[in-house]
């Protein structure tokens, strides 16, 4: 395992980080950023370009599962329920809030036909931002944007609030269950998922972003597998030889994340079990690599560093931009090579906007919430 130093803002009790793994969590979120560009240009799933990019929350649930198993589960005779929660908390909360923050700064830019802003008045748009800050999802109907998102300041927020989920389920149940009962629990679950995707209503599992019956079931299967697939994975971990871990897994992400859609209108099972073996196989391999790989130069070791730090800041920021981006391309009618300064802009201003985040706010702000809290 290569290990990177730990930041000023982890608790003195912090174990070394998988540098590889992430890095590559770094590599998803980018896979992510150029998905939701894409929306612009798509009329529905089947004709997006960076098809498959929905399938980085799979794996980010995975990686999740797995950093919490090796992070805590030696920890419970010496840490309470409530301690664990309260980690978990400082880690993932600051960047929710500002999320929600970004979102509502802008949200009067993005007026297109898709949704018109001009009709939210500032003390909706005040009430919306409470309730993304505090992780509450709104009803469809009753959101401001009007698409159906359960965060539409910040879509993205809606796999934070699984992930919340996941972990409390951890605090709970699943790290009280033996290796067997955890392998019962992730074989069931994938069964669902399975059949979610294979003989479900969309042929993909591309779901858990808005409250319907839908949307609901398919974004808890995607946890209930991914994540304790990632607990398993850390319980079982023994490293294997490997070389060039980084590099693989990276080229992997982002052939899985392109690859066009599968099947068509007409077969739609087809690209349900394409996704199947992406997030049961192809993922766990993957984490498996990257857990058990090395990085053997400074330049590697300092790309996994930065896009480690920077994959959760530019996660839970990018996405206000997108919606910005999406009305100025629909208003303008414009084609993607017309648009490619404002993608560009929007990439690396994102990618700027999630480092200033992480140095100046989220990290100070985590060591405050350390030492107030703890």
């Amino acid at each position: 395992m290569s290990t990177n130093k730990l930041s000023a803002a982890a608790f003195a009790d912090t174990k070394p980080h998988y540098t590889i793994l992430d890095g590559l969590r770094g590599v998803a979120a980018l896979t992510v950023v150029c998905f939701h560009l894409f929306e612009a240009f798509a009329t529905s799933h089947l004709d997006q370009n960076i098809n498959h990019g929905y399938l980085a929350v799979d794996f980010f649930f995975i990686l999740s599962g797995f950093v919490v198993g090796y992070a805590y589960d030696d920890r419970w005779k010496t840490m309470t329920i409530k301690d664990f929660l309260k980690r978990r908390f400082i880690r993932l909360h600051p960047m929710v809030v500002i999320g929600a923050i970004v979102g509502a700064s802008i949200f009067y830019f993005q007026g297109c036909s898709a949704w018109d802003v001009s009709k939210v008045s500032v003390p909706m748009l005040l009430v919306a931002t409470g309730i993304n800050a505090f992780l509450i999802p709104a009803a469809p109907g009753f959101e401001i944007r009007g698409v159906g998102e359960m965060f539409p300041l910040n879509g993205p927020s809606w796999s934070l609030l699984f992930e919340y989920i996941g972990n409390i389920l951890y605090a709970f149940f699943l790290r009280k269950l033996s290796t067997k009962s955890l392998s019962i629990v992730v074989l069931l679950a994938g069964v669902g998922l399975a059949s979610f995707a294979i003989w479900g209503p969309y042929g993909d599992i591309c779901v858990g972003f808005s409250i319907t019956g839908d949307n609901m079931l398919g974004g808890s299967l995607r946890l209930l597998f991914a994540f304790p697939v990632g607990l398993l994975l850390a319980r079982v971990f023994k490293p294997v030889p490997v070389k060039g871990a980084f590099w693989i897994g990276s080229l992997t992400i982002v052939i899985v994340s392109a690859i066009p859609r599968i099947g068509g209108s007409e077969n739609l099972w087809m690209n349900g079990l394409y996704d199947t073996i992406c997030v049961a196989i192809v993922f766990p391999v993957l984490v498996y690599l990257g857990a058990s790989g090395k990085t053997t130069g400074q330049t590697t070791t300092r790309l996994c560093k930065f896009l480690g730090d920077i994959s959760y800041p530019l996660y839970m920021v990018h996405y206000p931009f997108i919606y910005w981006y999406y009305a100025w391309v629909k208003n303008e009618n414009l084609t993607f090579e017309q648009s490619l300064p404002g993608a560009i802009a929007l990439v690396i201003g994102s990618i700027v906007l999630a480092y200033g985040c992480l140095k100046l706010y989220d990290e100070p702000v985590r060591r405050y919430l350390t030492k107030r809290l703890f």
